[in-house]
């Protein structure tokens, strides 16, 4: 097994992969980085072989979807030389197959880097899956307490300032009556 000279550590990969749509992906600029290519030249790349990118391996962000990764990551807008177009993300097997596209050795071995990356995050979100669910559990606990807690305090409240009783003005008690035919 050849060792992967050059590579850049699984970490800083981990830090490109972002989570939109509820899918994990990676920007096309920062790929084209870690290829070591222009982000043009790798989109060319990908054009010249659409039939190789359903959507489910590629999509392009909507303007919304752009201006919140923006936000989150800090890039500059088209004023400052950013981007003038939407950006294309990768989810992993579209990553897999830029590696075909790109034909370069390091293409390849960064393409079997970023898929490794992809595979310990998710290996990392199964083993954390137990504690979101314990966690939610609490969640619902607490809410139900909530509620209780603030039945009984109105509860508690009512007892300590009772409404005035509007029907009878008379003292509660006994009191002898035989003073009252006098």
């Amino acid at each position: 097994m050849k060792k992967d000279v050059g590579l850049i550590p699984i970490e800083i990969i981990e830090n490109k992969i972002y989570l939109i749509r509820g899918i994990k992906v990676m920007l096309d600029s920062d790929l084209a980085r870690l290829y070591q290519v222009e982000t043009k030249a790798l989109n060319r790349a990908v054009k010249r072989n659409e039939d190789r990118f359903p959507v489910d391996f590629m999509f392009q962000l909507t303007a919304e979807e752009t201006k919140n990764l923006r936000f989150q990551i800090g890039t500059s807008s088209s004023k400052y030389g950013g981007r003038r177009y939407l950006p294309f993300v990768f989810t992993e097997q579209g990553v897999a197959m830029l590696a075909s596209v790109l034909k370069s050795k390091r293409a390849i071995h960064m393409s079997i880097a970023i898929v490794r990356a992809f595979i310990k995050l998710r290996e990392l979100l199964s083993t954390h899956k137990g504690i979101l669910v314990e966690m939610e559990k609490l969640r619902r606990t607490q809410k139900e307490h909530g509620q209780h807690i603030v039945s009984i305090l109105n509860v508690i409240s009512q007892l300590l300032n009772p409404p005035p009783d509007k029907k009878s003005k008379e003292p509660m008690g006994f009191r002898d009556r035989s003073k009252d035919k006098k």
